[in-house]
């Protein structure tokens, strides 16, 4: 199983997780909930409307019935984000749209990018941010919208990006996990101290 914990919000891919049952989530909501973190599975659904409402709440990990956050490709269009929606928003869940990825020959770019931004100036009572490599120009003075404040969640990159490039999460996998498979707990432990601490600063410093 692969969890970032990126304070506030623990990251899960719980399609990877080969001895998964109803106890491992127990047991995550119920950390969740006594150390107040919010729960992102990063699904990164990409179908029709009527395919990711399935998915999202049904199947073997009902993952609207857990996780407080999930995310999405725009490649099937608005239908996606109204699929999602009907499904989360009676349960006070968000989504992040994938408007730029941090792989390599990623398509997620350019006009992709500004028509993430678009759909999710249709639908702010369920778009909470995006996974981005930084944040977002503010809107030209031609536009009439209410305030923007979108959640930036940056993945594959470094401590500086928070300051650099505007992010508010940090999402930090091999950074932690990457000094080999059988690195031990306590390693792990201050690693995922070290950039939940130098990540708080570098925040704090970008407010001020």
């Amino acid at each position: 199983m692969i969890l970032n914990i990126i304070y506030p919000t623990s990251q899960t891919h719980i399609d990877i997780v080969e001895d998964f049952d109803q106890d491992l989530i127990d047991q995550l909501v119920a950390l969740s909930q006594k150390h107040d973190f919010l729960i992102f599975e990063d699904r990164k659904f990409a179908d029709i409307g009527n395919t990711v409402i399935l998915q999202y709440s049904r199947g073997v990990h009902r993952i609207s019935s857990w996780s407080h956050i999930t995310n999405a490709h725009l490649v099937p269009g608005p239908s996606i984000i109204s699929g999602l929606a009907s499904v989360g928003l009676p349960l006070g869940r968000g989504l992040l749209l994938l408007a730029e990825m941090s792989s390599e020959g990623t398509l997620a770019a350019g006009a992709y990018t500004q028509a993430a931004l678009d759909m999710a100036r249709t639908a702010r009572d369920f778009v909470i941010g995006f996974i981005a490599m930084q944040r977002f120009d503010p809107p030209p003075p031609s536009y009439s919208g209410p305030p923007e404040d979108w959640l930036i969640l940056t993945p594959g990159v470094g401590l500086d990006v928070i300051k650099e490039r505007g992010c508010d999460i940090i999402i930090v996998g091999r950074g932690i996990y990457g000094r080999g498979n059988g690195s031990p707990s306590d390693v792990i432990a201050r690693q995922a101290e070290r950039y939940r601490m130098e990540g708080w600063v570098a925040y704090e410093e970008r407010l001020q």
